[in-house]
């Protein structure tokens, strides 16, 4: 029995707009709840918040119009004295709705009671016939869209559930034993077709428990493949005297933490290999990433090869390549710098420079994986904040190399530090490099929560901090006014500052501004000829003016962990004692309340990172939702975390053992037709 046998002809291409491509993706299509519609409970006995069926008699009907088209009608429970008990009420409703409820008839009904002024009430209540039994199991509701009934869900999911076939069970027994997991087609059919047993709830548990396991090891099975593909590619060893790389540590300002020395050894180490490094180098805001992948392009360079830098936006890529043209080009490396915004004859000279291997150090945004841009000799390609790019994204970077027998080494970065569940399950098949110190002399940053009432207060602090000589941030999450969300935003607190503190020079800066002016204006605020700079997000990442010390974040309440953080890092990237203040208005929710009181109280990026796990869930952290490919759907890695530890253990076991079916295992969880192998 094939898929096409099994849903019909005009739900096919609903089906795919829901994910559902294969056999595994129908079975695995779970309900979102379970109706009870095996009894009935009299109108007498039902209370406020049950879902219920009750049967009644109709006593009357009407039609309202105030403060809406409303069909209401009024039911009773079968006594001499029939009296008003339930009411029934329906928003959308049609001439046959209506016809349905004629006077006198006994009526079955199902749905969730509520009270209201004139006693109990059941809104948009499910009509069941009279003349059909009661079923003897709950009856479970699945995700759905426009024009699929349920009923629909309930024929193709009870006649996949009959096809031996696609219940095959690969997981051995002794490991289903080992960790108590009840049988792959018990876990389906308790799911789908739970009865009315007493201990059914225990024994949904259990098959959510067996599910999830099998979902985490699809996982891990996945990295542990990709990782074992990945060490029978080849790459160009980068084996160099190291003279370029000494030379660059000679002319830096300042002096390698412990921390940043190691990982740069553990990068040299891996590119020296001919096998394709693949190393996420993940430290805090300003614990300095940036100059150890410069240090890693020199050797690299060194050793006659090219590199590419991408970042995710302009503005940091801008200021990756400005520092390199200062740090390297006394090493006569030549930088040249590649964005989407280039036109004519200025972007086709960067191309070429590429293609000709003139272009040494290439720095860029996602217009370096344009398919009109070659870099011959690629031998290690290097992602900024890599989850704001995708899987496919990032192979078409590394195929610029046009070199089908060798790949580049990658090394992706992140300022986001993982939590360990995370680096379990998402990275499970890169090697992991850490940045656990920030530089000397880095300044602690005082968080101070400032209610909105207080603003006047905050702008004579901003005017006091730029008139002893230091520069402030004042952050905006919009650009323009909205209709649908009353922030503050950029341009109206821009006007407002001009007017408010009238001796400063104020400078906006925001992601629709044409590249040259965003530029121009991070320029002009480097060079402190711009006291306050009115921006958007923007500036979250990589943004490194050592003389503001001030940074205001407007609507703090509405930004995520993460981007706090990120924001906050902007300042005490100098001497100057620094201050992020976090401009908040009320009522706070209790999600924005955790959020503000976790920023507040640590500055350690970890701890930020697992408590934004705990509050948002991990998220598309390999940039799935570009690639096409899902991450975890059932399971969670912070609840489940004892299941992910089994997981991981049982790949160990399972791996190389020659009867298991290891792709099959794979391809029933999770889309394989990325070659996750080269991302």
């Amino acid at each position: 029995m094939s898929l096409k046998t099994i849903i019909p002809p005009s739900l096919a291409g609903k089906l795919k707009r829901l994910g559902i491509h294969k056999e595994a993706d129908l079975l695995l299509h779970f309900p979102l709840r379970y109706d009870d519609l095996t009894k009935l409970t009299p109108i007498g006995e039902c209370r406020t918040g049950q879902t219920v069926v009750t049967e009644a008699v109709v006593l009357g009907k009407q039609i309202l119009y105030k403060p809406r088209r409303t069909l209401q009608v009024q039911l009773a429970e079968h006594s001499d004295s029939l009296q008003v008990q339930l009411s029934l009420r329906y928003f959308v409703f049609y001439p046959n709705t209506e016809k349905a409820f004629e006077v006198g008839k006994t009526i079955r009904v199902f749905g969730e009671l509520r009270t209201t002024k004139t006693g109990l009430e059941m809104v948009h209540p499910k009509l069941l016939p009279l003349d059909k039994p009661l079923p003897n199991e709950h009856t479970a509701v699945y995700p759905s869209m426009a024009g699929m009934a349920q009923s629909a869900w309930h024929t193709m999911i009870g006649r996949a559930l009959k096809n031996e076939a696609w219940l095959v069970d690969y997981l051995p027994p002794a490991v289903a034993v080992k960790y108590g997991l009840l049988g792959f087609a018990s876990a389906l059919h308790y799911l789908h077709l739970p009865s009315v047993a007493i201990d059914m709830a225990d024994k949904i548990a259990l098959a959510w428990k067996r599910i999830k396991f099998d979902e985490l090891l699809a996982q891990q099975l996945m990295m542990r493949q990709v990782r074992s593909i990945s060490a029978q590619e080849s790459a160009y060893p980068a084996l160099a005297s190291g003279q370029l790389r000494r030379r660059l540590l000679a002319a830096l300002p300042f002096q390698l933490t412990s921390a940043q020395t190691q990982v740069t050894q553990q990068i040299l180490a891996d590119c020296a290999l001919a096998v394709p490094m693949q190393r996420l180098l993940q430290g805090d805001v300003g614990s300095g990433k940036t100059v150890v992948a410069f240090l890693a392009a020199v050797e690299v360079i060194e050793a006659g090869f090219q590199v590419a830098i991408m970042a995710p936006t302009e503005i940091l890529a801008e200021q990756h390549y400005h520092k390199a043209v200062a740090w390297l080009a006394p090493l006569d490396i030549k930088t040249v710098w590649l964005s989407g915004a280039m036109q004519g004859k200025e972007g086709r000279t960067a191309r070429e420079a590429c293609s000709s291997g003139v272009a040494q150090l290439i720095i860029g945004t996602h217009a370096l994986f344009q398919s009109k841009v070659f870099i011959p000799r690629l031998n290690l390609v290097v992602i900024d904040e890599q989850h704001r790019f995708g899987v496919k994204q990032r192979l078409a970077l590394r195929e610029r190399a046009k070199d089908s027998e060798h790949l580049p080494h990658m090394l992706m970065m992140s300022a986001t530090p993982i939590p360990r569940s995370l680096a379990m399950s998402y990275y499970a098949n890169l090697d992991v490099s850490v940045i656990d110190e920030l530089p000397r002399g880095r300044q602690a940053i005082t968080t101070k929560l400032v209610a909105d009432k207080r603003r006047t207060e905050l702008l004579g602090r901003v005017g006091e901090v730029c008139a002893e000589g230091g520069q402030a941030y004042w952050v905006c999450p919009l650009i323009e006014e909205s209709e649908v969300v009353d922030l503050q935003n950029a341009e109206a607190t821009f006007a407002a500052l001009k007017l408010a503190l009238p001796t400063l020079s104020i400078g906006l800066l925001h992601g629709r501004l044409p590249s040259e002016q965003k530029q121009s204006i991070m320029q002009q605020f480097l060079a402190h000829e711009l006291d306050l700079l009115v921006s958007t997000t923007v500036i979250e990442v990589g943004v490194d003016v050592p003389n503001a010390s001030l940074m205001v974040i407007e609507h703090a309440e509405r930004f995520g962990l993460a981007q706090l953080h990120q924001l906050r890092g902007r300042v005490g990237r100098g001497t100057r004692a620094s201050t992020c203040v976090l401009l908040y208005s009320g009522p706070l929710s209790e999600n924005a309340r955790a959020r503000l009181k976790v920023i507040y109280e640590t500055q350690d990026g970890f701890e930020i990172a697992q408590a934004d796990l705990r509050i948002r869930g991990p998220g598309e952290l390999l940039g799935a939702k570009q690639s096409g490919d899902q991450a975890l759907r059932f399971a969670d890695i912070q609840v489940d975390f004892d299941l992910l530890q089994q997981a991981r253990d049982t790949v160990a076991e399972l791996f190389d053992e020659p009867m298991f079916p290891r792709q099959a295992f794979v391809d029933r969880w999770f889309n394989t037709s990325v070659d996750w192998s080269k991302a």
